[in-house]
């Protein structure tokens, strides 16, 4: 079945990019929240995933080393 929604173009593009970095398709990653929406996923599968995300991103760091004192720099009252 197929399905037509709208989404504003600054966020599919980010959308896109985002999927294009990890490999998938805007389309697969909507399908895939769908599956997990109406439960069609074991939690199993979802920590699987997550896990393997986890291991395929730098994150916003860029894959640099922040160490302790840095990341709170700032936030923590001395």
């Amino acid at each position: 079945m197929n399905l037509t929604i709208s989404v504003d173009d600054d966020l599919l593009a980010k959308a896109r990019e985002m999927a294009r970095r990890q490999g998938t398709s805007v389309q697969e990653v909507i399908r895939e929240h769908l599956v997990e929406y109406v439960g069609e996923r074991s939690r199993e599968d979802v920590a699987k995933e997550l896990v393997e995300r986890l291991r395929n991103t730098t994150g916003r760091s860029g894959g640099r080393k922040i160490h302790r004192e840095e990341a709170y720099e700032g936030r923590v009252p001395r």
